[in-house]
């Protein structure tokens, strides 16, 4: 099974850049990356990104807390592009589960991606809330669970096995921590992975031998040491 790479970056050159890339599907945002991209204004700031990327889905986050807000927000950003998706937290910051509004937004046809997740438990209740017609990804942030010391992959295996019923259901590797997560995604049957620029461009640079991998770490070092003028 073939796996999809969306970009996560919300910085404007940086999408013009990885859009030109065939091996770049969609990109994912959220509000923390449009912060650190210079985001002043959530709306003119998105629009720019989809003028600048008109085709390929892309993944906005609301950033309401309360769930007639979220709606509402959801209702909102859908309205920017046919490429959008909704992205919309597994919980609110109170911890409680955000159903409703993945429910509703999914009933008005609104293409999701629900983020956050991290358990098929997770999982199970989101596909409880929605149709097998519009589209929805489930992101899970295999990598943040792989920081705290668990292993991820238990999750995502049975997510995947229960998303198998839904058609428009995609299962999303998030939290990318190195290239070889591509591999695992791929490996597991995840639809996508998204993943940062600089390590999109780590992948891109796959099949080489562990040969030319000694000689490369070699000669990095010698050069180091040259340009730094080291004796003994």
């Amino acid at each position: 099974m073939s796996i999809k790479i969306f970009c996560d970056i919300a910085d404007l050159s940086l999408i013009k850049n990885f859009k030109k890339k065939k091996i770049v599907k969609g990109f994912t945002t959220n509000p923390s990356l449009m912060r650190k991209a210079g985001a002043k204004d959530y709306k003119s700031y998105s629009k720019q990104i989809l003028k600048v990327c008109p085709n390929k889905p892309i993944s906005f986050e609301v950033f309401a807390d309360k769930e007639r807000t979220m709606i509402d927000q959801g209702i909102e950003i859908n309205s920017w592009g046919k490429n959008v998706y909704v992205k919309v937290p597994i919980v609110n910051s109170k911890n409680q589960f955000t159903g409703k509004v993945i429910n509703e937004l999914n009933r008005k046809n609104i293409k999701l991606n629900v983020t956050a997740v991290y358990t098929a438990k997770q999982t199970k209740k989101i596909l409880s809330k929605i149709n097998k017609t519009t589209k929805v990804i489930i992101s899970i942030f295999a990598g943040r669970a792989g920081d705290t010391g668990k292993d991820p992959i238990p999750e995502l295996i049975k997510s995947i096995k229960m998303a198998k019923k839904y058609k428009n259901v995609e299962i999303l590797w998030a939290s990318v921590r190195e290239p070889y997560n591509y591999i695992q995604a791929k490996q597991l049957g995840c639809h996508i992975i998204t993943i940062p620029p600089s390590i999109i461009d780590k992948i891109q640079n796959f099949g080489k031998s562990f040969d030319q991998l000694t000689v490369e770490t070699v000669k990095a070092f010698l050069i180091d040491s040259r340009k730094s003028k080291f004796r003994i």
